[in-house]
């Protein structure tokens, strides 16, 4: 059996002296090395759509990959992709290493300076398992098709500035989706002012930093934080005091928003309108990343900040960003296609009208779930949902497709595989 071996490497020297002693292994074959963690989850994503067949058996991360550490792409992979077996190589083959790598689903570790017969070893046990797991997986054999990760969609909502209707826009996306059936979460990552429960009337003791410090977020921990309303909705609900949210950095929004892909088939967050390490870490992830602006120029130049900010940070990029436009009208001076070009994003095709006296009451309520079906701005963002693939689940494949129907060749919004969290530049290390 020809064990396909797909290393990520960032240094060349060290990619090179990988794949030139992979080469000498028996009935191996490397690929060329992906440089980074993004390049990695990416091209596992697409091998994934094509068939379960291509992808490689067995993947190498080296330690120094980036920009998300070593430890936490192994568990990116190890959830988004079951089959694939995962070895770490390090300097440090130490105990502790080593339980840090099983804990986060490698299959082996090789320390460095490399050799032939510690690689060998490791290449060949994370191979067999993961023809063992494809098998157990699929029930017709190593060929059969098997599921790549979870199935749930991540959507991120995020507004170009302070009142630009980004929380309403989230609410109203996860409704449409739950009155079409789907099992969908609602999360609030406006952690310092995050008014989710104020707009359905909910009050809850449980936030989303009472997951921060959890590694190991189980359903039951999970059920514990969250709050089942009666519109159908699971709420995760930001701290009701805002200093707690500093405890929900980068690495506990990529365990909490990965508990709730595996848990929910929809998972819409609202991000609010500030860059935190918490909503970079749920946009990197996203499948669908929307960003909220007016057609006003304050509102235009804060959402190409936002997307230059985000291009800077290995967030989103720009194409990759579903751009509305709320509070539209056509005798409004700047249109969404004019918004499209100044940003380079993509504009939906809906607008959303500009209509607050058909909100006032509801919103003034705390009851937007309560907004008349009649209202054009509710049909307008139920049309987004639609548009943006949010009411039925992608054809064929899970979240790592990154596709879905509503959107298709023709269509105007940018949707893209789920990938790791690009760190915000914190002094790591190497």
């Amino acid at each position: 059996m020809t064990t396909r071996i797909l290393p990520a490497v960032a240094d060349p020297d060290a990619a090179r002296a990988i794949v030139t002693l992979l080469s000498q292994l028996p009935s191996a074959e490397p690929a060329a090395p992906v440089p980074d963690s993004t390049t990695l989850l990416d091209t596992l994503a697409r091998l994934a759509v094509d068939s379960v067949d291509e992808l490689p058996e067995v993947v190498l991360v080296h330690e120094r990959i980036g920009p998300v550490p070593a430890l936490e792409l192994i568990r990116e992979v190890a959830l988004r992709f079951p089959a694939v077996g995962v070895v770490l190589v390090s300097s440090d083959a130490g105990p502790g290493l080593f339980s840090a790598a099983m804990d986060s689903g490698a299959r082996g570790l090789i320390g460095l300076p490399l050799s032939y017969e510690e690689l060998a070893a490791r290449v060949q046990a994370a191979a067999q398992w993961s023809v063992g797991v494809r098998r157990h997986l699929g029930g017709r054999g190593a060929g059969a098709d098997v599921p790549t990760g979870p199935g749930g969609r991540v959507v991120t909502v995020t507004g170009a500035k302070g009142g630009v209707g980004t929380t309403f826009t989230a609410v109203q996306f996860a409704l449409a989706a739950a009155a079409a059936g789907r099992r969908t979460a609602l999360v609030d990552l406006d952690l310092q002012a995050g008014d989710v429960g104020s707009y359905l009337d909910v009050q809850f003791r449980r936030s989303v930093a009472d997951l921060a410090g959890i590694q190991d977020i189980s359903p039951r921990v999970l059920q514990d934080a969250v709050y089942e309303d009666r519109t159908g909705l699971a709420l995760l609900l930001a701290p009701a005091e805002g200093e707690r949210g500093e405890e929900v950095d980068e690495r506990a929004a990529r365990h909490v928003v990965g508990a709730l892909r595996a848990r929910y088939e929809l998972v819409v967050i609202d991000c609010g309108t500030q860059v935190t390490g918490a909503n970079a870490a749920a946009v990197e992830m996203a499948d669908v990343a929307v960003l909220v602006t007016t057609p006003d120029v304050v509102a235009v130049r804060a959402a190409k900040r936002m997307v230059r900010m985000w291009e800077r940070l290995q967030v989103r990029k720009a194409e990759d960003t579903a751009m509305v436009v709320n509070r539209w009208s056509k005798h409004t001076e700047i249109q969404p296609a004019l918004i499209e070009k100044i940003t380079k994003t993509r504009a939906t095709r809906t607008p959303v009208p500009a209509a607050f006296k058909e909100l006032q009451a509801v919103v003034d309520a705390g009851r937007v779930q309560d907004l008349d079906n009649r209202s054009t701005v509710k049909q307008a963002l139920w049309a987004l949902a639609g548009e943006l693939g949010l009411l039925a689940a992608p054809d064929g494949a899970g979240a790592a497709s990154g596709s879905g129907p509503g959107v298709g060749p023709g269509a105007a919004v940018a949707v893209r595989s789920s990938g790791p969290v690009a760190r915000l530049r914190r002094g790591r290390e190497g």
